[in-house]
């Protein structure tokens, strides 16, 4: 397992708390986003703040951590491709084990599926994956800039919101073929006009 940087923000001491169960500490924080803290479409730019107000509690099996997280999001509107700001809040709670409890969790349930356990390493709480956990849902699949944007126009990509009045005469694709021989029906009217007026003559 990688060692924990204790200088991180992204770190809590777990001997802030202890092991006496019911024993709590709070922490209040800025922290730098991890890299790819987000979606291909809209994130956290790495290295932008994100304010944590957390609350560790001591249980038997390991610390309970419990807080918020809130910072901003950037991305681009998916309808006009306008640059957005999304404000990010969003709530976590997760169970720490100790390694010992980890173990004796193992030892007693076959099935317990370590890979969705949390340790504390080294006294060392490491935060980043359960803060993705609560971020990433709770963006927007499709973020748009408000839920009105009128986007671009899908013929010639011109920007809605400044042309209103934007718009293309569709000819119907079954009337499209006529339109294409019209100017050819033309000019055999007019050859044919100018065969009859040179018979006349």
């Amino acid at each position: 397992m990688e060692r924990l940087d204790p200088a991180s923000a992204l770190v809590l001491d777990a001997k802030d708390v202890g092991r006496r169960p019911g024993a709590m500490h709070a922490v209040e924080r800025t922290a730098g986003a991890p890299a790819d803290f987000g979606t291909d479409v809209i994130a956290v730019p790495e290295g932008q703040p994100l304010a944590l107000d957390v609350r560790m509690e001591s249980v038997h099996e390991g610390v309970l951590v419990t807080g918020t997280v809130s910072g901003t999001a950037v991305g681009a509107c998916v309808r006009c491709l306008d640059d957005i700001d999304l404000p990010v809040d969003a709530r976590f709670q997760e169970l720490f084990v100790w390694p010992d409890r980890a173990e004796h969790h193992r030892e007693v349930d076959a099935e317990h599926d370590q890979d969705e356990e949390h340790q504390i390493v080294d006294d060392m709480i490491d935060l980043e994956t359960v803060l993705r956990d609560a971020v990433l849902p709770s963006l927007p699949f499709q973020p748009v800039c408000r839920d009105d944007c009128p986007g671009l126009c899908s013929q010639c990509g011109a920007r809605l919101e400044d042309d209103p009045e934007h718009h293309h005469d569709v000819i119907d694709p079954r009337w499209a073929a006529l339109e294409a021989l019209a100017p050819l029906a033309g000019s055999q009217g007019s050859s044919e006009t100018e065969t009859n007026d040179e018979k006349r003559n």
